[in-house]
């Protein structure tokens, strides 16, 4: 990849405040490793660089919990670096996003750190590559997908000084999958309310076109299934036999837990233990999701926390967020996967770095996991993993 050219001068004009969305960001959190790499790292190559840097950081949304967690993390990390920044909030709109990207570089961004509204698209990343690309100013995609899936290296493959730092979409699917089956089995007879030798799951869909949500709604059923099959159980059993697609989805796309509880809700509402068909699992696509789920459990007397006169129906999400923890903690939820909002942000931060420097964006990246399988050394993959407090 070539070398991302130096950055604007110091004279370089700031953000204007009045920008579409725009907001000014602080963190007290504490600086990580990453982020110190990264300011020194920008030191060694020019100290006035740093000074230059004016990056502009686009999140999809900034009431998705997780990404909210991401956001506090970069703040900080670009902080510690010492390079100035400002955030902005798509609102779920990518039309908002793409006014909000032609106001920062009118304004003199010189790097832009986006995390892109319509998940999984290349037309919509190949729009902003083609705006950089044409202000000479590189692009760190994060978090969301920037092409379809089974269209890999169409966008990251094609553009100069671009970089994405995310997940390897398939791997939280097969890993709560793998962590439900294990559960279901061990608890097998608890979780089995009305003894028919079979456990019925409900499911909750964050995005349709997500491809994040896409594989962890196959994968979460899947690899449990794989897991209970070869311990000789039957495979989970979709709660409601005229739901053909095996899902209930936010229909706004935003993972909400007021779309989960509201589901749940209706759903506690004809299935229960006095009818025999009361929903023994539940599988959700993030931890908003989960949390909307135990709300409606919590209002209907179960998952309370209490461990006295209460069942606990297992609920399990993915990120890891504070307040799911806090959930397991409590005895409310039973697992989760963690999306890991810190080291995503280090990795945004050290990228970052280079580009004040005026380095190659992946330069020193080789510690990084790189999706290998496509031959692209330019998309970084952030590992998730189990938790269950």
């Amino acid at each position: 990849m070539k070398k991302v050219m130096a950055f604007a001068l110091a004279t370089t004009m700031a953000l204007s405040l009045a920008a579409c969305g725009g907001s000014t960001s602080s963190s007290t959190a504490a600086s990580s490793t990453a982020a110190s790499t990264a300011a020194s790292t920008a030191a060694s190559g020019s100290t006035a660089a740093v000074g230059d840097a004016n990056v502009a950081v686009f999140y999809y949304s900034f009431s998705d919990t997780y990404i909210s967690s991401v956001r506090t993390a970069l703040d900080a990390a670009l902080e510690s670096a010492g390079i100035k920044y400002q955030d902005y909030d798509g609102n779920s709109n990518q039309t908002t996003q793409n006014e909000q990207i032609d106001t920062a570089l009118a304004s003199g961004a010189n790097l832009l750190i986006v995390n892109l509204v319509t998940s999984g698209s290349s037309d919509a990343s190949s729009a902003i590559c083609d705006k950089a690309a044409s202000a000479g100013v590189p692009v760190i995609f994060f978090n969301r997908a920037v092409e379809e899936d089974g269209s890999e290296g169409a966008v990251l493959g094609k553009y100069e000084n671009i970089a994405f730092v995310g997940t390897d979409a398939p791997e939280a699917g097969h890993m709560q999958g793998k962590m439900i089956g294990n559960y279901v089995l061990e608890h097998y007879d608890d979780i089995d309310l009305n003894g028919d030798g079979q456990i019925s799951y409900a499911m909750f869909k964050g995005d349709a076109s997500n491809v994040e949500a896409i594989y962890r709604t196959q994968y979460g059923v899947e690899d449990a299934d794989a897991v209970l099959t070869e311990a000789g159980k039957p495979a989970l059993v979709y709660f409601d036999s005229s739901n053909a697609d095996k899902y209930q989805l936010d229909l706004t796309g935003n993972w909400s837990a007021q779309a989960a509880n509201e589901y749940m809700t209706t759903n506690l509402s004809q299935y229960t233990e006095a009818n025999g068909n009361m929903i023994e699992l539940i599988i959700c696509n993030n931890d908003n999701m989960a949390e909307g789920c135990i709300s409606a459990l919590n209002s209907a007397g179960y998952n309370l926390g209490t461990g006295e006169d209460c069942t606990t129906i297992p609920v399990f999400g993915v990120d890891a967020t504070d307040s799911a923890q806090q959930l397991i903690a409590d005895g409310k939820m039973t697992g989760t996967i963690k999306q890991d909002a810190q080291g995503m942000a280090d990795a945004i931060a050290f990228l970052a770095g280079n580009a004040a420097a005026g380095k190659d964006l992946m330069d020193g990246t080789d510690s990084y996991t790189k999706d290998t399988a496509n031959n692209l050394d330019n998309k970084i993959f952030i590992a998730y993993q189990e938790y269950a407090g």
